[in-house]
C-alpha cells in the first residue's frame, strides 16, 4: 500500500461487506429494524443475514448486516442512509 492508498480504494468489487451499527439496546428499541430498512433502501438484504449482539450492561446494541456490494457508489449510500438514523451511536 502507498501513502496514497485509501482502505476504500483497495476494496475489489464485487464483495461481501459488513456494515456494523451501533444503537440503544432497549427492548423496545427498534433499531435493528431501522438498520435493516435503511440498509434494504440501498441492496437487497434478508434477516438472516442480520445479526444483534448486546453489550455487556444491555444499554446498548451492535447490529451487524453482512450484504454484497456490487459498487463503490452502494458502499457510499448505505453509510449515508445509515448515517441518518436518529437512534445511531457508532457506525463502523
Amino acid at each position: 500500500m502507498t501513502g496514497s492508498d485509501s482502505p476504500r480504494e483497495l476494496i475489489e468489487f464485487p464483495c461481501h461487506f459488513e456494515f456494523k451499527a451501533f444503537g440503544p439496546g432497549a427492548a423496545e428499541s427498534r433499531f435493528c429494524e431501522q438498520v435493516l430498512t435503511a440498509v434494504s433502501t440501498v441492496v437487497q438484504v434478508s434477516r438472516q443475514a442480520m445479526r444483534t449482539r448486546p453489550s455487556s450492561g444491555g444499554k446498548y446494541q451492535c447490529v451487524s448486516v453482512l450484504v454484497t456490494l456490487q459498487n463503490r457508489r452502494q458502499l457510499d449510500a448505505v453509510y449515508v442512509a445509515l448515517r441518518e438514523l436518529e437512534d445511531l451511536k457508532y457506525l463502523l
